[in-house]
């Protein structure tokens, strides 16, 4: 590594996606409701009443997409399948025309030298299933298993990078705590509930993708896991980045990695749940050998003990009466200071940097990738119609930067994948957050790519960092 902005030999340049927030054709070749299309279509849910029902229409567009990552020098794309896609109901056997739709955006991919990395679950489960229970019931993980399987056995010819899971903790606790995502529900016990069956999925999908993937693919799950800091040196205040800690990294980390809930967290919870979902042989199917784990980043989390006042609650995980911690309640959250992005999220790179040293210690050997860091700004087309977008450049050169420090200092991180290529329907959001390096006209679906496109396919070309400034 003969210079400070160069990255190693091999590392991989990429950018990711998710299938609802992309595809459209929600009611095209057999797939079905997913909890998002029921959740985004609930007046009151999403801003604007948005939905994505269409989205950015790549699922007519993928061709187009994957030249644009060509145009852009990319090494890897990172997409997600749409569970109800393939299997609408959650059970029995795949529709082919769902499983055809992936198997040509891989050989699309591939005969542009672009490598695929599949991603199984990016939130979007059969409403069935949810109708069944969802992740608070047991069932769920086996049928997760099975679907695994099912897109294992189609595409392990093609496809050599595999994740599980997507950010695990969205779907437990915004999901079935703070009721933000979907399916929407607010019950503190079925978010832990939830954690706990996406920790067995997460294993029983690895066990079977093991019987039916080729020998060179690797299995990986990709973790949104907080840096969390204290406002103070506090005790309390201490205590307090502890236990959030523990909700927003231990309670998966420990299972996957260590094969043991950390044991505070039962105790810190105990008034919510007594855990006895958790049965003999849980925490040693989770705990499946790893090929590589993902890490996603955007901000750090900032929190204190408010024992004596009203919590406040700027987690970043938007504005939900209800709260995503359970047993936390009375922990305050605080907006770091510093430059916010349009979601309000604060700009800073050291906590990219301290993750990935943090699970260079947590898991040593287990090679590392970044799987999603970007941030949203309120991106507009100039006169020309062209679309300038400098704060992302900033921001993308102090997060690789970061990443580079972090390889320096002995971290074995593979790859970067960009959030996101497009700009795309943003969850609860809608489209009112713009996170793409490519410009989407929703009404006429162009593409337009940003000037951080540009400078990202610099970076992918020549594998080194270029200037901050824009050209």
């Amino acid at each position: 590594m003969p210079g400070p902005t160069t990255f190693p030999h091999g590392f991989l340049w990429g950018a990711a996606t998710s299938a609802y927030q992309i595809e459209g054709a929600v009611r095209e070749d057999g797939r079905t409701p997913s909890v998002w299309d029921t959740f985004s279509h609930t007046p009151g849910r999403t801003a604007g009443g948005d939905t994505g029902d269409i989205a950015v229409d790549h699922y007519h567009r993928y061709r187009e997409d994957v030249a644009l990552m060509r145009d852009l020098g990319l090494g890897s794309y990172r997409f997600s399948v749409s569970w109800p896609r393939v299997q609408p109901t959650g059970r029995g056997p795949a529709v082919q025309r769902g499983l055809d739709f992936y198997r040509r955006l891989t050989d699309e991919l591939l005969s542009r030298g672009i490598q695929p990395a599949l991603t199984l679950y990016h939130w979007d489960l059969p409403q069935e299933l949810e109708d069944a229970g969802g992740w608070p019931e047991r069932d769920t993980a086996h049928r997760f298993a099975e679907y695994a399987g099912i897109v294992g056995e189609a595409l392990g010819d093609r496809v050599d990078l595999w994740i599980t899971l997507n950010e695990p903790w969205c779907s437990a606790f915004l999901g079935y705590g703070s009721g933000v995502h979907a399916p929407g529900r607010t019950d503190p016990v079925a978010a832990l509930r939830a954690a706990h069956h996406l920790n067995l999925a997460h294993g029983l999908a690895t066990q079977r993708l093991r019987t039916a993937l080729p020998a060179r693919a690797r299995v990986a799950v990709s973790l949104n896991s907080s840096v969390v800091r204290a406002l103070s040196a506090d005790p309390a205040d201490e205590d307090a980045r502890r236990r959030i800690d523990r909700l927003a990294n231990g309670v998966f980390h420990g299972p996957m990695l260590h094969g043991a809930y950390p044991a505070d967290l039962f105790t810190d919870t105990a008034r919510v749940t007594d855990w006895s979902f958790v049965r003999d042989g849980d925490l040693a199917t989770a705990h499946q050998p790893l090929d590589a784990l993902g890490l996603n980043y955007y901000t750090p989390s900032l929190v204190s003990s408010a024992p004596d006042s009203p919590t406040t609650r700027a987690d970043g995980h938007g504005a939900g009466a209800h709260s995503p911690w359970p047993g936390a309640d009375d922990v305050a959250f605080f907006q770091s200071p510093g430059e916010r992005t349009e979601m309000g999220w604060s700009v800073d790179p050291t906590g990219l940097y301290d993750l990935l040293m943090r699970y260079t210690r947590e898991a040593p050997g287990l090679p590392l990738y970044v799987t999603e860091n970007g941030a949203a700004y309120d991106d507009k087309p100039d006169a020309d119609g062209r679309v300038h977008d400098p704060q992302r450049i900033a921001y993308l050169h102090g997060h690789l930067s970061a990443v580079r420090r972090a390889i320096t200092d002995g971290a074995d991180v593979r790859g970067y994948y960009l959030w996101s290529l497009l700009d795309n329907f943003e969850w609860a959001y809608g489209y009112a957050k713009r996170f793409g390096a490519v410009y989407v006209d929703y009404a006429t679906q162009e593409r337009t790519p940003k000037s951080s496109a540009r400078w990202y396919a610099r970076a992918a070309r020549t594998n080194a960092l270029p200037a901050r400034t824009e050209r």
